[in-house]
């Protein structure tokens, strides 16, 4: 391996510029930012706390769901905050140790965001699979044991990024055309050869996205087989309804990442605004409309948000 020797000085302040090219536009994207940010903290609050109130809803599917929105408040905290920081107040500065930070929570919240949605599509399997056994299986200490994994395993895959960080040098410029820190964007800018990040990264992506797309996907073949084996046809209908929920937040969660990977993989011709702009889309948008897709077509949920918001108010 070549070693490249370094005479510049190893920056430790970064400045984030927030969309590249549309620094005259900030004002104006930082609103549907804003509206995203409240709508997700408000939506995901009360999901959390309809469920943990309402013993009705303490069964396996509300308890991911609960999980599911706690990791979106998290997800949105560690990136909105910033991004409007930088739109009204051009307040794009931060350090080397907090920009690692940021980018630990960011990837390992994007992990267990992933774990979770394998962990329903788990829980729906065995309730149309094996309903008869669905409580005795999915027991409160299992899915104790299943949340403690999913979060063991997202920080445990995130954390050696911050070593691989912080033996680079950056002596390239301390600019990140971003709204947040990212391993990749942040590791561009070092003079070391990066390929041991680029390595580690892909091995995260195949080992915990990657690997639960494939689990999901087949856990959803061996549903549908069973669905189709159901004689009556209100029985097959509802089962498929039970489902419908998770397979809309498993797109909106999935299908932006893909269109993003893709994107920068083979859309080298793509401005580097859409980039971004992409990026953010997969942050902003599963937090926010998460908890309206659940709230939309749960029945439980609707009834115990409206009886939440509107009973107390007579």
């Amino acid at each position: 391996m070549t070693t490249i020797n370094h005479t510049g000085v190893s920056h430790t302040v970064f400045h984030l510029l927030g969309i590249p090219g549309l620094e005259d536009q900030h004002m104006w994207i930082s609103i549907p930012f804003f509206i995203s940010y409240v709508t997700a903290l408000l939506g995901n609050s009360l999901l959390i706390f309809i469920i943990l109130t309402k013993r009705s809803l303490h069964e396996p599917m509300y308890l991911f769901l609960c999980m599911l929105a706690g990791a979106d408040i998290v997800l949105s905290t560690c990136t909105v905050p910033q991004a409007l920081a930088v739109f009204w107040f051009h307040a794009g500065e931060i350090s080397l140790d907090r920009c690692i930070t940021q980018l630990f929570f960011i990837h390992s919240t994007f992990v267990s965001e992933s774990g979770i949605l394998l962990a329903m599509a788990f829980d729906r399997y065995i309730a149309i699979c094996y309903p008869l056994r669905y409580t005795t299986i999915l027991t409160n200490a299992l899915i104790g044991k299943i949340g403690v994994t999913i979060f063991l395993r997202s920080y445990g895959t995130i954390f050696p990024l911050i070593f691989l960080l912080k033996r680079l040098t950056f002596c390239k410029g301390n600019i990140l055309q971003n709204t947040d820190c990212k391993h990749i964007v942040l590791a561009k800018i070092s003079c070391n050869d990066v390929r041991v990040n680029i390595w580690y990264g892909f091995f995260v992506l195949m080992s915990t996205v990657v690997l639960d797309i494939v689990l999901i996907f087949i856990s959803y073949v061996l549903i549908l087989r069973a669905v189709f084996h159901i004689p009556s046809q209100d029985a097959r209908h509802k089962a498929l309804n039970t489902c419908g929920s998770h397979v809309c937040v498993m797109l909106l969660f999935y299908g932006p990442g893909i269109f993003t990977t893709l994107a920068q993989r083979f859309g080298h011709h793509i401005s580097p605004h859409i980039h971004v702009l992409l990026a953010n889309v997969c942050i902003l948008a599963p937090p926010m409309l998460n908890p309206i897709i659940y709230g939309v077509k749960t029945k439980q949920i609707r009834e115990q948000v409206i009886h939440v918001l509107f009973t107390k108010q007579k």
